[in-house]
């Protein structure tokens, strides 16, 4: 049996022989060798040669609570003893799934008190779409199926929820965009801003919405979803009043409204949910990640009434998964959401951490030649590098620059993630404000390094 005294060496040799890598070049992971991270605890993971690394990046967006928590593990262990596993099928449930369903309902916004539980964003997103074409139906408008998301939205990586999502790679992976799902322009002032002011923008930006949902045909849209940030696609944070103009068209159009929470909720923006940060009222909110700190796989979908009286009376519901509502998932959950309130650290993101992080990076930034802008809100940033920050010239898609800075960082002890020519940064939600000053001290350091590599310093 392996363990965390296996060589490196052979660790990486038998990762070769046996696993295939999600969102890796393969053969650039071998030439170059795995990391192989064998612990956390708190902030901090550890690799098999020893070397702590300041995890800058929450596992995957998702590890709120930190790492090495052992309340979750005590309940895990409980629970696995008491009942580790029943379904939700054919009129069964457990009390772990109805406590977390009772949870929820008290932190979503108001009027999403009714959820299905699934695995992974992935699978929530693509039971979205299901349950939504089949609302539509029950509710006598067969024709409303297409959805609209947005160019570098990401939904996750199952059929439906790369072509929900915006990412063009992703979606040619062996095949075309599916019927049904079409794309407006991400809301990105300083790439797309075209000398606008911002208000004018998200103005702009939000009318591309009106301007899909006339040209499909009202009575042919049925839903719109989008991220509060986009998170996988760089960060990208809406100009004010974008928002409230989305749910305004949705409203007028009786087009549902999908707010994605997987990255940004469970205090990621310091509220609970990234809704209640812009101020809008979903129909559906898909949330995962941050839900149980990423200890287990879980997923959520919360549904509005309106929704969920239509699904209730419809007859049989012929969806779902083997693990949907797992008893060991949802008391890991519900222990996880008490740790964030028992801690305040939805509070603690809005009032501290969060102005601090943005703060510091931008002391770092601001005036940096290889940085063109700094994006985010709460505890979630993109450091976007530029070929020329005086002309806004971007660099090639195939420059490697920030697959570079990111290279640096790891080596000098910090994990931050390379998206396009940007980087970006999402660590757990109980790091201190010494931590986040180690961010900012090993990000000047990474960035002074690919400056002077590619010959601004």
């Amino acid at each position: 049996m392996l363990d965390t005294r296996t060589e490196t060496s052979e660790l990486r040799r038998l990762d070769e022989l046996h696993n295939i890598h999600p969102f890796c070049d393969g053969r650039q992971l071998y030439e170059r060798g795995s990391t192989i991270i064998s612990r956390g605890e708190g902030c901090y993971v550890w690799d098999s040669e020893g070397n702590r690394i300041l995890d800058g990046m929450a596992g995957l967006w998702c590890v709120n609570v930190g790492y090495g928590r052992d309340e979750i593990a005590n309940v895990a262990s409980k629970q696995m003893r008491e009942l580790p596993f029943y379904n939700m099928f054919f009129q069964s449930t457990t009390p772990p799934q109805i406590a977390l369903a009772e949870k929820l309902s008290q932190i979503t916004p108001e009027g999403l008190d009714h959820f299905f539980f699934a695995n992974s964003g992935s699978e929530a997103n693509d039971s979205i779409v299901r349950m939504v074409t089949h609302f539509w139906k029950l509710s006598g408008k067969p024709t409303k199926r297409n959805f609209i998301g947005r160019n570098l939205g990401y939904h996750g990586s199952t059929l439906a929820a790369v072509n929900l999502g915006g990412m063009k790679p992703m979606q040619s992976m062996g095949h075309e965009l599916l019927p049904g799902f079409h794309h407006i322009g991400e809301p990105h002032w300083y790439a797309r801003g075209d000398g606008l002011s911002k208000p004018d923008f998200a103005k702009k930006a939000a009318a591309e919405l009106e301007d899909k949902i006339l040209e499909l045909g009202a009575e042919s849209v049925a839903a719109f979803i989008a991220e509060p940030i986009q998170g996988a696609g760089g960060v990208i944070e809406p100009p004010a009043g974008y928002w409230r103009e989305i749910e305004r068209i949705c409203r007028k159009h009786d087009v549902l409204l999908i707010v994605d929470e997987v990255i940004c909720g469970f205090g990621r923006l310091g509220e609970w949910f990234g809704s209640q940060f812009y101020d809008v009222t979903p129909d559906i909110m898909p949330m995962a990640k941050g839900l149980s700190s990423g200890y287990l796989p879980i997923s959520a979908v919360a549904f509005n009434g309106r929704i969920a009286s239509t699904l209730k009376d419809g007859g049989v519901l012929s969806h779902g998964f083997t693990y949907s509502g797992h008893p060991v998932a949802c008391a890991v959950a519900s222990e996880n959401i008490d740790i964030i309130e028992r801690e305040g650290l939805v509070d603690r993101i809005r009032d501290d951490i969060g102005p601090h992080f943005r703060n510091t990076l931008r002391q770092v930034t601001d005036q940096h030649p290889l940085v063109g802008e700094l994006r985010g809100e709460g505890l979630i940033a993109a450091i976007q590098l530029m070929q020329d920050r005086e002309s806004k010239t971007f660099f090639p898609g195939d420059s490697g620059v920030a697959v570079e800075c990111r290279e640096t960082a790891l080596s000098n002890g910090l994990i931050m993630r390379a998206v396009g020519s940007a980087l970006v940064l999402c660590p757990p939600l109980v790091i201190t404000r010494g931590e986040i000053d180690e961010i900012a001290e090993k990000t000047s350091l990474a960035l002074d390094a690919t400056a002077k590599s590619v010959g601004m310093i």
